[in-house]
């Protein structure tokens, strides 16, 4: 199966049959084309591909989180890259900025678990004690340390969970501080992860969400440092409404999602 790509992005395969973009000149034999888009705003770009690549083969379909595809079964490799891998769907919470419970389901669906070492899951935390052991289990015998980067509830994270992540080798965990009342969630998972280096914790830190301030987004950022985790800023985009930002907040998404510079920042202040 040709899968076509509207971007690049650190998650696209890399096999033979993924393509960003056009056609190329010279061509795989007909089969079919599925043309995936992750973003609301690369639809456009999307549609015009799948024009594109019906010019010259018979089966060609667009869908992707973009038009809201539910999920099923995971494939490695196919839409994401080899090592990546998705044990579960859905979320259980219900953020205003967040459409992966009207996407995938406001309950977690369990998947056979495949090979991998790049977690993707949504929630993952909120998987049964069996689930995630199986998870366990199977990094266990990855080639590569484990990543957490779909984003680890902090509010659920218990002490039972940091055994299983010393149970294995870890590359980074992340977790997400989104909103102001998130610090003091993020404050106790400090407490119960304070034998991981901060190279390894990570958060994901929405900002310019819901009135936010610049002022306040960075104070924010600063907190999260504080609790000794590298925050990944993240500018909140509206799938109804492509708002534009200053350069002030461009500026301030572009320095905190680069530990180094933040790092050189903060020790200037200090």
């Amino acid at each position: 199966m040709i899968r076509v790509f509207p971007r690049r992005t650190s998650m696209t395969p890399t096999d033979k049959l993924a393509f960003i973009g056009d056609p190329p000149l010279f061509r795989p034999p007909d089969m079919p084309v599925r043309v995936s888009v992750a973003f609301i705003w690369d639809k456009p770009e999307g549609e015009r591909l799948a024009r594109a690549w019906s010019q010259y083969y018979s089966d060609v379909q667009i869908g992707g989180p973009a038009y809201g595809d539910r999920g099923g079964e995971f494939i490695p490799g196919r839409f994401v890259k080899e090592g990546a891998v998705i044990t579960s769907r859905g979320c259980i919470r219900s953020c205003g900025f967040c459409l992966v419970p009207s996407r995938e389901g406001g309950a977690i669906r369990e998947l056979p678990i495949r090979d991998g070492w790049n977690i993707l899951d949504n929630n993952l935390l909120a998987c049964s004690g069996k689930h995630l052991y199986r998870v366990f289990d199977m990094l266990a015998r990855q080639p590569k340390a484990a990543i957490f980067s779909g984003g680890l509830d902090c509010r659920l994270l218990q002490s039972w969970h940091v055994e299983l992540f010393h149970s294995t080798a870890v590359g980074s965990m992340f977790f997400a501080c989104d909103t102001p009342g998130a610090i003091a969630h993020l404050r106790r998972c400090a407490d119960l992860l304070r034998n991981f280096s901060r190279e390894k914790k990570r958060c994901y830190v929405l900002i310019g969400w819901n009135g936010e301030t610049l002022e306040r987004a960075e104070t924010r950022l600063k907190e999260v440092y504080a609790l000794n985790f590298l925050p990944f800023a993240m500018l909140y985009r509206s799938s109804t409404e492509n708002r534009r930002y200053s350069r002030e907040w461009s500026a301030l998404q572009k320095l905190w999602c680069r530990p180094a510079a933040y790092k050189a920042a903060m020790r200037v202040t200090q």
